[in-house]
């Protein structure tokens, strides 16, 4: 194989090598190419992800808010039993003192 020979093949080969990555590019881009309603699409569920996740972020807040008000009603209801069971106690030992003192004073 003469130096002629050689430069023809060897140019031949990288024309079939550039060639064959063109076409694979050209597939390649055919294949995954996005058009404009794919676009559209695409933007139209972004921006319901966006609103629902701002609803989410909304929800949340305010259960967060309902949660902390239920706490403090239940904080609140059990100051009050706690009151009334002291009054209730209070209140049975005084009518058991009144007993005690009428018995004694039928007795005596």
């Amino acid at each position: 194989m003469n130096r002629t020979e050689f430069i023809v093949v060897t140019a031949i080969i990288l024309f079939v090598a550039f060639s064959l990555g063109w076409f694979a590019y050209w597939l390649l881009h055919r294949f995954t190419r996005v058009s404009g309603a794919e676009i559209g699409e695409l933007e139209r569920m972004a921006q319901e992800l966006h609103e629902a996740e701002e609803l989410r972020d909304q929800a949340i807040a305010y259960l967060e808010a309902r949660e902390a008000e239920l706490i403090n009603h239940i904080a609140q209801t059990e100051a009050e039993l706690r009151a009334a069971m002291d009054g209730l106690r209070d209140a049975r030992r005084e009518a058991e003192e009144l007993r005690a003192y009428i018995q004694r004073m039928q007795a005596g």
